[in-house]
């Protein structure tokens, strides 16, 4: 089939600019191109099947930016998504008209402000924003707060778990959205936690929630802060649980835990408590598969004699506790949580797919325990 002389004189004459982007309507049959900051239209009069039509004109669109017709299905089945476009392809391959091409942008090391601003327009969705967003180029620069914009003006209608916890994270990136907008998204955690998670994600240490210091902070900042600004990371790390901020996150962590709503949300939170006593995790150490292990590992720690145990953090676990004798059991709690990682929550998810008051019964032999740490933290837990 060929495309009728009319409709390929017009595309002709359309390509001979310099083109930054293309689109394909097809339930209007419109091919949209950006020619410099401004869009033309040539609307299609198919002489057949629509379909093959559709392919001339891709055809003719490859021709023109890759030199070749059948070169775009090579370059998407080698691109796609895995982000393996060569930088000095993509704005070509922004010329396509093919929603995958776009992605296959989006998804590029090299994408800079300008090329999202070019894809944006070309396929404007969710998930492209968000994959750009998470572009430091990008987010820093004039498509930034466009694109954070769009996430959040769209979050009420998103209603994929991964997809709320990723948007929240990317948009609280510094300079995209206001502190009023903030507040209101922190609001929505009230009616479901899910939007906690994010902010977990993104700021654990600035969650607009005010608590207080645990009534540990003031008798043991004195003692430990010299520790702390010498080097002895788990002094810092608990000076860090123990203050206003730490306490909101411990009190967060505790929210979302007691009331997951799916294994999603279990996962990323898990991910979200290891990162932030990470400082105080073992190099190296293969992960454990339980609570209890981490519990005895930390309880070791804390009792090892002066001499004969060259582990570091048993060094600094001695030191903190000279100074401070009365940290034990939060010392004890920052440890144990400094070990919490997926494969203690990975075999329970392997034989279940429940989600809401079931997965909540059967996660509780690891949510129970890491609750029970963060009790400690903020003072009311067990010695």
């Amino acid at each position: 089939m060929e495309l009728a002389s009319e409709d390929l004189l017009r595309l002709n004459v359309l390509l001979a600019r310099p083109l930054e982007a293309v689109r394909i309507d097809e339930a209007s049959m419109t091919v949209h191109a950006l020619d410099g900051g401004r869009e033309a239209v040539v609307r299609l009069n198919p002489n057949g099947r629509t379909e093959n039509y559709l392919r001339r004109v891709r055809e003719l669109l490859s021709q023109n930016a890759l030199g070749s017709p059948g070169g775009y299905p090579v370059y998407i089945q080698r691109w796609t998504r895995m982000g393996q476009a060569r930088d000095e392809s993509l704005e070509r391959l922004l010329l396509l008209g093919e929603p995958e091409a776009v992605v296959a942008v989006v998804h590029a090391p090299g994408l800079t402000d300008e090329l999202a601003r070019r894809a944006w327009w070309a396929m404007p969705d969710a998930a492209n924003a968000r994959r750009m967003l998470a572009h430091e180029a990008v987010a820093r620069g004039s498509m930034g707060t466009v694109l954070a914009e769009y996430l959040v003006d769209y979050l009420p209608f998103e209603e994929d778990s991964v997809a709320i916890m990723d948007t929240v994270r990317l948009v609280l990136q510094p300079g995209l959205i206001d502190a009023d907008r903030r507040r209101r998204i922190w609001g929505k955690g009230a009616h479901k936690n899910i939007y906690y998670v994010g902010f977990l994600q993104a700021a654990p240490d600035e969650l607009p929630c005010e608590y207080p210091a645990s009534p540990l902070f003031d008798a043991l900042a004195p003692r430990l802060r010299a520790p702390a600004q010498a080097g002895n990371a788990l002094a810092a790390l608990l000076l860090r649980c123990l203050d206003a901020p730490g306490q909101g996150f411990a009190r967060t962590v505790e929210t979302v835990l007691r009331r997951p709503g799916d294994q999603e949300v279990v996962v990323a939170l898990i991910e979200v408590i290891r990162r932030y006593f990470a400082a105080a995790a073992p190099p190296d150490a293969e992960p454990l598969d339980d609570m209890s292990g981490a519990l005895d590992e930390a309880r070791a720690l804390c009792t090892a004699p002066p001499q004969g145990h060259d582990d570091t953090r048993a060094a600094a676990a001695r030191e903190v506790l000279e100074c401070a004798p009365q940290a034990r059991a939060a010392l004890e709690a920052v440890l144990a949580l400094a070990r919490v990682d997926e494969p203690m929550i990975a075999p329970i998810f392997a034989r279940t797919t429940a989600t809401g008051t079931l997965m909540r019964r059967k996660i509780e032999p690891v949510a129970g325990p890491i609750l029970e740490q963060f009790a400690r933290l903020r003072g009311t837990g067990g010695s």
